[in-house]
């Protein structure tokens, strides 16, 4: 199989997933348990989706200067910081532990 087929295939599995969204009776999405799904699957994706970033470099995980900048990040974004100082502040981290050579 080459890429492109697989790129098609792709494509028209996820045509067919969001028409057959639009399918589901609303009732059903309007109920307590579907909405609670969705609101922790959310959550759980973008969790993976931060990790994944920063620990991954390709097939390793790699411990460097993100992983001290997305702690950063974490302890503003719990002391209910703005958004563009969590990520000044994550980005100057990063920034100052690789012009140091702590992390590279």
């Amino acid at each position: 199989m080459t890429l492109w087929t697989a790129i098609l295939i792709a494509s028209i599995v996820c045509v067919v997933w969001k028409t057959l969204g639009y399918l589901i009776p609303q009732r059903w999405l309007d109920a307590p348990r579907p909405m609670r799904i969705a609101d922790l699957l959310t959550v759980a994706l973008l969790a993976a989706l931060v990790a994944v970033q920063t620990l991954g470099a390709g097939q390793a995980v790699v411990i460097d200067a993100r992983v001290p900048a997305v702690l950063v990040a974490a302890g503003l974004l719990l002391l209910r910081a703005p958004f563009l100082v969590v990520v000044a502040a994550a980005a100057l981290a990063a920034a100052l532990l690789r012009l140091w050579g702590w992390a590279s």
